[in-house]
């Protein structure tokens, strides 16, 4: 069957439908990812986005749930150059066309990958539509208004308060549409994680008495989630405090800084990050499309840890005084390399100085 990509520019792509049968509307993005593709299109941060792989063969190792990074496919859609229903993997369940069908994903394939994500590179991301069904090119052109970027987090957290027994430091873990392998990482390091919903008060939080709290990652513009900042802005000064890609931003603004939409952002699990306590490069895996902007950061009380090596962009944060440190890159990794899930451990110190 035949699909179309239409692009906010009025470009037009032709190509062969994938996945589900009919019509989704989405910002346009790319992940530069040659492996992971699971992981990324069960990432609560991807709410709301169409992806492009840059990497052209999709598909060739299957699914198996166990990778997923949620309980569902959070994508709007996918753009291949190449999708894969034969499988090669011991631990392939299902194939991954399979997966898009069962997962409502509308996707096309056949597609310039490279193509694509030089125009975004160049005019930045974008709105689309992907259609595998016959309707006329104004009709399409129309959809593009069915794109809605608001209440992403509020779609992707969790809805009520659940924990996870461990028996060593007290987490409550801010849900802003937390991948699983946060609290992965968490529990193999014995702590009692209690999820709360992206909207809870401090005082709810409170009530369980952490030694610790952890801001998660998630979708959309941190600017967004304006009616949290006084639940983040009571925790500094009282409780160590952990933020991860949405949750690094809403640390950041909480501090008196400022974010910014990026031209067309970091996705891909090879991204370059400089540690400047450290004084070593990771490589790092990165899903984000704001950033925290490095002049508003008052220098007097925040220090930048971390950059990034191909924009000089602002990766990570500490406060001078106060136990509280973020970074705008996934530490868990998944999918990605895991090298800076040191960080982790420095959370752990922080709750049981």
């Amino acid at each position: 069957m035949n699909s179309i990509l239409y692009l906010e520019d009025g470009t037009v792509f032709m190509g062969k439908a994938v996945g589900r049968n009919g019509v989704t509307a989405g910002e346009l993005v790319f992940n530069t990812s040659m492996t992971g593709y699971q992981e990324i299109l069960t990432d609560p941060s991807y709410r709301g986005q169409v992806i492009t792989f840059c990497y052209p063969y999709i598909g060739n190792y299957g699914v198996n749930q166990d990778f997923s990074q949620s309980g569902e496919a959070q994508v709007k859609g996918v753009v291949l150059k190449n999708a894969y229903s034969d499988t090669s993997h011991y631990l392939s369940r299902e194939s991954f066309t399979d997966f898009l069908k069962k997962n409502n994903i509308v996707g096309i394939s056949g597609i310039d990958t490279r193509s694509i994500t030089k125009k975004i590179r160049s005019k930045g991301t974008m709105k689309c539509v992907i259609c595998n069904k016959n309707k006329p090119i104004n009709e399409i052109k129309n959809m593009l208004d069915s794109c809605d970027d608001k209440n992403l987090v509020e779609q992707v957290s969790t809805p009520s308060v659940k924990n996870i027994k461990g028996s060593g430091p007290k987490v409550a873990l801010l849900d802003f549409g937390a991948k699983i392998n946060i609290m992965k990482n968490l529990k193999r390091r014995n702590c009692d994680i209690t999820v709360f919903p992206y909207d809870s008060s401090y005082e709810d939080i409170e009530r369980i008495n952490p030694q610790g709290i952890l801001l998660s990652n998630g979708p959309g513009n941190p600017k967004d989630l304006g009616k949290i900042m006084p639940t983040i802005k009571k925790m500094i000064g009282n409780i160590p405090v952990f933020g991860i890609c949405l949750g690094h931003q809403l640390l950041a603004l909480a501090l008196g800084g400022d974010t910014y939409k990026m031209k067309f952002g970091h996705r891909g699990s090879n991204h370059g990050v400089y540690d400047r306590d450290l004084d070593k490069s990771f490589i790092t895996s990165q899903n984000h499309g704001y950033a925290v902007r490095r002049e508003s950061l008052d220098k007097d009380i925040i220090e930048v840890t971390h950059l990034n090596l191909n924009d000089n962009t602002v990766e990570g944060i500490r406060h001078k005084t106060l136990p509280i440190f973020s970074v705008q890159f996934h530490p868990e990794g998944s999918p990605g390399p895991k090298d800076t899930d040191y960080l982790f451990d420095k959370f752990l110190r922080y709750m049981t100085l």
